[in-house]
């Protein structure tokens, strides 16, 4: 028989009163189990006509302060967070029958970080970062092909290719966060975290 926690759910969602601490325990047998990219999460933004969009990015940090992804600030992305700093993140990891939905509001994480995540990517990465007008009509592979090489020869030295300024990273900082566990003839377990305003979590069960 599998081991409850005392809301009588699986134990394997703990009895933890920060959801921040929960998704790290998740997040790490994810990283044990995924055979690929477990940091990757589904990322819904609405920009000003109204309508979403989602995109598959990678989670490249997360702590008390919210979840850390990176990318170009021109691409529709980041145009629609600009408009509407409300978005919603979504892990699923296959292989645990596991997810987390995390909403909350985003913002700009420091040139700080900016810099040093930027600058702990391959040389190819930061050539791109500067080459790729993300989400711009592009008329052919070969014009983006060029621009690479251009920055190539911009940038000769691997150990020296400074940050753009149009490429800095996201921060989504939760208001609630789901875990959501598969269940036997579709009888799920969701445990739901939402933040109160004196920044305490409130944890509620909900129907599958």
């Amino acid at each position: 028989m599998n081991q409850k926690n005392s809301l009588g759910i699986d134990l394997c969602f703990q009895d933890l009163n920060n959801p921040i601490d929960l998704f790290g325990q998740w997040f790490n047998e994810a990283k044990k189990t995924e055979i690929n990219d477990p940091n990757a999460l589904s990322l819904a933004t609405v920009g000003k006509n109204g309508i979403p969009s989602v995109r598959m990015v990678l989670l490249k940090d997360f702590n008390s302060d919210g979840f850390v992804f990176y990318t170009n600030l021109n691409s529709r992305k980041s145009e629609e967070i600009k408009s509407n700093a409300n978005a919603s993140m979504c892990f699923h990891w296959k292989s645990l029958l596991r997810q987390v939905r995390i909403t909350g509001e985003i913002s700009n994480v420091s040139d700080t970080d900016a810099d040093k995540y930027y600058n702990s990517r391959s040389y190819g990465s930061r050539i791109g970062a500067w080459a790729s007008n993300q989400s711009s009509i592009l008329k052919s592979r070969d014009e983006l092909l060029k621009s690479i090489e251009e920055f190539k020869k911009k940038y000769p030295n691997e150990n020296n290719v400074p940050r753009p300024k149009h490429w800095s990273g996201w921060n989504l900082t939760p208001h609630e966060i789901e875990f959501w566990l598969d269940g036997k003839n579709r009888i799920h377990e969701r445990l739901r975290y939402t933040k109160k305003n004196n920044n305490d979590w409130e944890k509620n069960l909900l129907n599958p």
